[in-house]
């Protein structure tokens, strides 16, 4: 198959990437390199010529509610007309499960707004939203330090390989569009302060870390249980302390 991927270059794009071209698909990159720009749609059309499907894993950075909106719906509509004009049969757009359940965070604005834009078109398409991925927490430790303590808040989450997403997104590309894919989760849920500290410390790094809501990058809105998956989700098989033993070699 020839397939589009949009954010291409990014750590999911990548992995996705490799897959298809493992599998022995044909990949057109939708990138800036490229001489493309997924905002305005400047040089969209020029690559989708024989397109059969595309896979949207796009993180375009953003500041506020109001630009999240605003990016989210316009790289998605983009993608939509131009894949209506050059005859694609599927939209794969990697989404965030329990996105519902977090009404004050910017990028959950954005990426409800990306879904409502993909409902919306034109293109049989398939959304797939996954938890967060296994170095998450590690990743908001390093928004907000503070005297150089990092600020964790403690998050309960069931987290994802990156790459057990990137299989999940190139095994639906390559099926019929489904709408509302089932939520894709990690096996086993686990707290985002101890993963944050374990990941830390196999990256070489020791600095202190303290768990709280109050300073941290997240707010109260994704406390309690609120991130954890749907109960039909479909469990991909890497554990945090396999991914963590692999990232640690």
């Amino acid at each position: 198959m020839r397939i589009a991927v949009a954010g291409g270059t990014g750590r999911i794009g990548a992995l996705v990437v490799e897959r298809l071209l493992a599998r022995g698909d044909e990949v057109v990159l939708l990138t800036r390199s490229e001489g493309v720009d997924l905002v305005t749609g400047e040089g969209l059309d020029e690559r989708m010529p024989g397109v059969e499907a595309l896979i949207d894993v796009t993180n375009p950075p953003i500041s506020d509610i109001a630009s999240a909106e605003r990016t989210f719906t316009a790289i998605t509509e983009n993608l939509i007309a131009a894949e209506m004009k050059a005859g694609v049969r599927h939209h794969v757009a990697l989404s965030i499960a329990a996105l519902r359940h977090v009404k004050g965070n910017p990028h959950y604005y954005g990426k409800r707004a990306q879904e409502k834009a993909v409902r919306a078109g034109a293109m049989p398409y398939t959304i797939v939203p996954a938890t967060q991925f296994h170095d998450f927490p590690a990743m908001i430790a390093g928004w907000q330090v503070i005297d150089g303590v990092a600020h964790v808040p403690p998050l309960l989450v069931q987290p994802i390989a990156p790459a057990d997403v990137a299989d999940v997104l190139v095994d639906v590309v390559a099926g019929e569009p489904q709408g509302m894919h089932r939520d894709v989760a990690g096996p086993r849920t686990e707290d985002a302060v101890d993963m944050a500290r374990r990941t830390r410390a196999a990256r070489g790094e020791h600095g202190p870390l303290l768990a709280t809501w109050r300073g941290a990058a997240l707010g109260l809105e994704f406390a309690g249980e609120v991130l954890l998956p749907a109960a039909d989700a479909l469990i991909a098989p890497t554990t945090f302390e396999e991914w963590l033993a692999a990232e640690a070699v």
